[in-house]
């Protein structure tokens, strides 16, 4: 291939028997020509300085981070928003990674998408297409508890603000609502420093809805009011109900935290496609295609926050602490509700069902009512817990919006 007289007219082969001829001199004659080799050495200095760099162990950590939580993405099942977060943080953790920086596509990203929180909102409409508000509409009570299982929110935040700034503090308190993009769009406004490990807090404990929601529901309750069973009265939604109701509620969230109006806005706009009855190309768009594309931009572009510099820090342990404590409460907050309405109620409700009014839509309600089954095998929850549920939906949206009203300069 050396002899082909096409390669010897290119500026390409006499780079290529420069370097060849530079190889042979440095190996073979190093004494000879020091000065030579020397400039030689700068050329090739790009091949090692990388290597060079892994003397600083942070970047092996942040490897070892990406690889765990791609692993709890294909191994366990878990949310794969974590994949993606996971082959990000590898990304922007390689010495001198060129997708970061001023021309770094993933900077560029998140330029474009999250520090102006554009991706969240985006999702929020294919989140909303997905949504179908009918076990709320038809059993409007339960949406208080979703209001009460918002406690772990602003519980949290009182704690976190004994060790960290306001912003940073409401910042953490957000994890508890259990919604990546509201807690995405929280941390930015509010310019936290810690989005990474607040983005990994909040899906991770989604994930572990299953495991970490029904300890506490028991601890909570005892086993009779676990066999609490409550029919379901298939009432009929009408379908102007389903499409005022993004509307109303968008316009009284908007009148109690105007700047919540982005937030709900865009989930309700989702949901008034998927009700409207003559867009249905549209919604189902949203639910896939826009939903799963965003998620992918969201999921590697929010890892520009994951380097090493920025994620390795002793806070990062103490946010991740303090998540988890925001997730249980709002658990507590739930379930204790629900069994103070107990005192006064005749037809009694089943606590469980308050567990369900976190975000983690639709696992936290598929968690109660498989709870509710293991307990009485003719107890079906499935309704009033979705219902409570998708009402979780609105109450975190409503609830990151206050925090916006509350603390946004």
């Amino acid at each position: 291939m050396v002899n082909d007289p096409r390669l010897h007219e290119t500026r390409d082969f006499y780079r290529v028997t420069d370097l060849w001829r530079y190889t042979v001199k440095v190996v073979f004659f190093a004494e000879k020509n020091r000065s030579e080799n020397m400039e030689f050495l700068d050329k090739i200095s790009f091949l090692y300085t990388g290597f060079a760099a892994l003397v600083d162990w942070r970047y092996v950590v942040m490897w070892i981070i990406g690889g765990i939580l791609i692993y709890l993405a294909i191994k366990k099942d878990m949310e794969p928003t974590l994949l993606l977060l996971g082959f990000g943080t590898i990304l922007v953790n390689i010495p001198f990674s060129g997708a970061v920086g001023e021309s770094g596509a993933l900077t560029t990203l998140f330029d474009a998408g999250i520090a102006n929180e554009l991706f969240p909102l985006i999702l929020f409409i294919g989140i909303g297409a997905m949504i179908d508000f009918t076990p709320l509409l038809a059993n409007p009570k339960l949406m208080i508890f979703g209001a009460a299982a918002q406690f772990g929110i602003f519980f949290t935040f009182c704690l976190a603000s004994m060790f960290f700034p306001i912003n940073d503090a409401a910042s953490i308190g957000i994890i508890g609502a259990a919604d990546g993009p509201t807690a995405i769009v929280v941390a930015q406004a509010l310019d936290s420093q810690f989005t990474g490990a607040i983005m990994v807090a909040a899906y991770s404990y989604m994930a572990l809805v299953p495991i970490i929601q029904p300890p506490v529901i028991k601890l909570l309750t005892t086993k009779k009011e676990r066999l609490i069973r409550m029919p379901y009265a298939n009432a009929e939604v009408s379908r102007v109900t389903k499409i005022l109701f993004p509307i109303v509620i968008t316009i009284i969230a908007g009148i109690v935290a105007p700047e919540s109006v982005s937030l709900i806005g865009f989930l309700m706009f989702g949901n008034l496609i998927r009700e409207c009855g003559v867009l249905d190309s549209l919604s189902e768009t949203a639910q896939k295609v826009l939903a799963n594309l965003i998620t992918i931009f969201l999921g590697l572009t929010i890892a520009v926050q994951m380097q090493a510099d920025k994620f390795l820090q002793p806070a990062t342990l103490l946010i991740l602490g303090l998540g988890l404590f925001a997730f249980i409460f709002d658990t507590v907050g739930g379930v204790l509700f629900a069994k103070f309405l107990n005192l006064f109620l005749k037809t009694k409700i089943n606590p469980m069902i308050g567990a369900a009014g976190i975000s983690a839509f639709p696992m936290s309600g598929r968690v109660v009512h498989k709870m509710g089954l293991a307990e009485d095998k003719g107890n079906f929850l499935l309704m009033h817990s979705i219902g409570v549920n998708v009402s979780g939906q609105i109450a975190s949206v409503i609830a990151g919006g206050l925090i916006l009203n509350f603390f946004l300069k």
